[in-house]
């Protein structure tokens, strides 16, 4: 597989093998080993996201570190091309948005330079720690925005890969869980 789209459809059909409930299983070593890590331990304000049905599971994961006092931003989809970053404190800070997507509500964060830590799902990982997306860009447009943040990958051991694709606009992380 040489181009992203067709790695997209091999992934996808890699992850209707398996019910919700397997993937939430899945998930688990994932999210145990990331609330481990050192980088999430001393991390004070951290970007995640809520997860999608098809990745790696984070609603408890987001609740854990909120109760860790950890300050907790979620990304919500604005437009064909942008995210902004808000805080999340709790399910209530949370609605549908776009691509059904439950996203926060909550008030915008703008102070980038103090995102120490971004968490981050893929389609696909490689050795490089090369990311690939869903396609729309919205992450390698705003990771660009954080270059001196701490960028973790997780997602379900079947979704690495040896190698990806990768063009000038897009964002490596600095490991993959």
């Amino acid at each position: 597989m040489e181009n992203k789209k067709g790695i997209r459809a091999y992934i996808r059909a890699l992850k209707k093998q398996y019910s919700n409930e397997e993937l939430v299983e899945l998930s688990r070593p994932v999210t145990d080993k990331l609330l481990k890590h050192k980088k999430v331990k001393e991390a004070q304000t951290i970007l995640m996201y809520y997860s999608l049905a098809d990745e790696v599971y984070t609603h408890d994961t987001i609740t854990k570190l909120v109760n860790m006092n950890k300050t907790v931003l979620l990304p919500r989809v604005i437009d064909d091309e942008n995210m902004i970053i808000c805080h999340y404190k709790s399910d209530k800070d949370l609605s549908e948005g776009a691509f059904h997507i439950m996203e926060p509500i909550g008030e915008e964060f703008t102070d980038y330079n103090k995102i120490e830590l971004c968490i981050v799902p893929g389609m696909s990982f490689d050795s490089n720690n090369n990311r690939l997306g869903r396609g729309k860009g919205y992450y390698d447009r705003f990771l660009a925005k954080v270059p001196n943040s701490y960028k973790i990958g997780v997602c379900f051991d079947f979704q690495k890969l040896k190698e990806i694709p990768s063009g000038k606009y897009d964002i490596n992380v600095d490991e993959v869980i």
